[in-house]
């Protein structure tokens, strides 16, 4: 018994130093290893108008002129603003004067209508337009002027003119030795690079450098590069000052919450338009004059047999004499499209094959401008396919990324 009782005790006690020491037997669990992923929220992307702190101190005491449209604003909440000339005029900056792009300072005029130099109803400001008889500002314009503040939203194609503009704006800020502060904001469509790259002898304000078509960079990025390569018509580089955006990167799904301009009035049409912008040289409709802007095309000399889809452009806000007014259009409809990550032919080929009279298709200047080389036109007249051509487009877009790489700000 007292053999028993000794042997229990020993049990008893083995158990009680196995459980101490976190090795109870038949009581272990196994735990689960597998860490769950963290549920991480993207941070908010902030826009450098809305980042004051930055910039107020350079224009304290400052005789500033603005560029600015309808999207230059400072954010409340998503979705409420205010404009940033309302705003730098109430904290008594002294702004001079507005300089507008095309579109105008308010963004309600037509692509390719001149925008008249006048003055502002609400603020009294002078409003000067850059896209009229002069694009670039002259000395008399800039010489009571000591900053020149640029926020513009842009969609980083290459025939989108703010791009232009700004270039011309450091030009001459450069040759009168003013400062230019550029105000970053997210490029919707600065995922990727793709599309042929200006050739030289076809420059022009649809584009004044050799690059692709969509050069995947913000604006403040490309500012630097156009500084920094020495692409600006000067001796001289411009005094530039960037303001950065916070939480962005290039992959940024970003949703604009102002139309940058009449005709890309959401999303769908803002993906799509590197593609469908390439109608704009050509005698078909990009959905001007409808609702549903760079979201569908079409033309009354495309086959009918060929399309079940159709509408016809009437004059409407952003598009007083939409190509093909009132005439019935046979076409696509691409409102359904999701973000792309690259440009596509496949459009601009079937409506060059699909065409009852292809000596309707290209408007041929145009057509060389919004391209940027005449290659394409004879490329699609060719019969080349999409691969085919995308193929020659790779030298020069591998030779730019090289130049690009130098400037990216964001990853």
């Amino acid at each position: 018994m007292a053999i028993f009782s000794s042997f229990k005790s020993t049990v008893l006690l083995s158990f009680l130093i196995l459980s101490a020491c976190g090795n109870t037997p038949k009581a272990t669990i196994t735990p689960n290893t597998e860490e769950k992923p963290k549920e991480t929220t993207p941070k908010k992307i902030v826009v450098a108008a809305n980042k004051t702190e930055k910039y107020l101190p350079l224009l304290n005491g400052k005789k500033v002129a603005i560029v600015a449209n309808q999207t230059s604003v400072i954010f409340k909440t998503d979705n409420t603003y205010t404009h940033i000339v309302d705003s730098l005029q109430a904290l008594k900056v002294d702004i001079k004067k507005v300089f507008a792009p095309e579109h105008g300072f308010r963004g309600k005029v037509d692509a390719g209508e001149h925008v008249k130099d006048g003055v502002d109803t609400k603020t009294g400001l002078s409003l000067i337009s850059l896209y009229g008889k002069n694009r670039k500002p002259n000395n008399e314009q800039l010489k009571d002027i000591d900053v020149v503040l640029f926020d513009i939203q842009d969609v980083g194609v290459r025939f989108y003119t703010y791009i232009a503009t700004l270039q011309l704006v450091m030009e001459a800020c450069a040759e009168n030795n003013i400062k230019v502060i550029v105000l970053d904001r997210p490029n919707p469509n600065g995922h990727y690079v793709d599309g042929p790259t200006m050739e030289t002898e076809h420059r022009g304000f649809l584009g004044m450098t050799n690059i692709p078509l969509v050069y995947g960079m913000t604006i403040a990025e490309y500012a630097t590069m156009i500084n920094e390569e020495g692409w600006l018509n000067s001796d001289k580089k411009a005094d530039l000052i960037i303001i950065k955006l916070d939480n962005y990167e290039h992959t940024s799904d970003y949703n604009l919450p102002i139309r940058p301009s009449p005709n890309l009035p959401n999303n769908t049409a803002i993906t799509l338009y590197p593609s469908l912008g390439l109608f704009e040289g050509m005698d078909i409709n990009a959905g001007r004059g409808t609702e549903f802007q760079f979201q569908r095309y079409g033309a009354p000399f495309l086959d009918s047999t060929k399309y079940s889809f159709t509408y016809t452009p009437k004059p409407n806000f952003g598009s007083k004499n939409p190509k093909h007014k009132d005439e019935l259009c046979y076409g696509n409809d691409l409102s359904a499209t999701e973000r792309m990550n690259l440009v596509s032919l496949k459009w601009i080929i079937d409506a060059y094959n699909n065409s009852t009279d292809k000596s309707k298709v290209f408007l041929t200047s145009g057509f060389t401008k919004h391209a940027g080389t005449e290659k394409l036109q004879k490329q699609i007249v060719s019969g080349m396919s999409e691969a085919e051509i995308k193929k020659t487009w790779q030298p020069a877009i591998e030779d730019f990324k090289k130049i690009r790489a130098k400037y990216l700000i964001y990853n």
